[in-house]
């Protein structure tokens, strides 16, 4: 499994952008995706994750305290693409994205005081560069 990620590059804080993840082969709607960074220097850190669509429950969305109020997760069932919209940017934002899955259908985050702790998923790709600077 290889998902791809596309769509970053430079922005000014403040700015936006929205990051696509796809692949082939596979449908993404069945299950939970995630979107991690790394910024140089640092872990690669979870951002978001979007359960898969059981055709049951709500389909939840999670985000970690750092992205909060600032970035959404989304799908596009008819374009097999998961985004990920990011407002609000700053330099501390700057990282190379991916998007993972585990091939399962829950994100099934970790929980401390509250805040949500993503753990990093077995199959990724490429990831995209966003920079944000002035």
């Amino acid at each position: 499994v290889q998902l791809q990620a596309f769509g970053g590059g430079l922005v000014q804080p403040g700015g936006s952008l929205r990051l696509s993840c796809t692949t082939s082969g596979l449908t993404l709607d069945n299950y939970a995706i995630g979107w991690f960074r790394q910024a140089p220097g640092k872990e690669r850190e979870g951002v978001s994750c979007i359960n898969g669509n059981d055709g049951i429950n709500d389909v939840l969305a999670y985000y970690v305290d750092s992205a909060k109020g600032r970035f959404t997760i989304s799908r596009d069932n008819a374009k097999n693409t998961v985004y990920l919209q990011m407002n609000s940017l700053n330099p501390e934002d700057t990282a190379v994205y991916y998007c993972e899955t585990d091939l399962d259908g829950y994100c099934a985050p970790s929980v401390y005081s509250g805040s949500y702790y993503l753990h990093a998923m077995r199959y990724k790709g490429e990831g995209t560069l966003v920079t944000v600077s002035s």
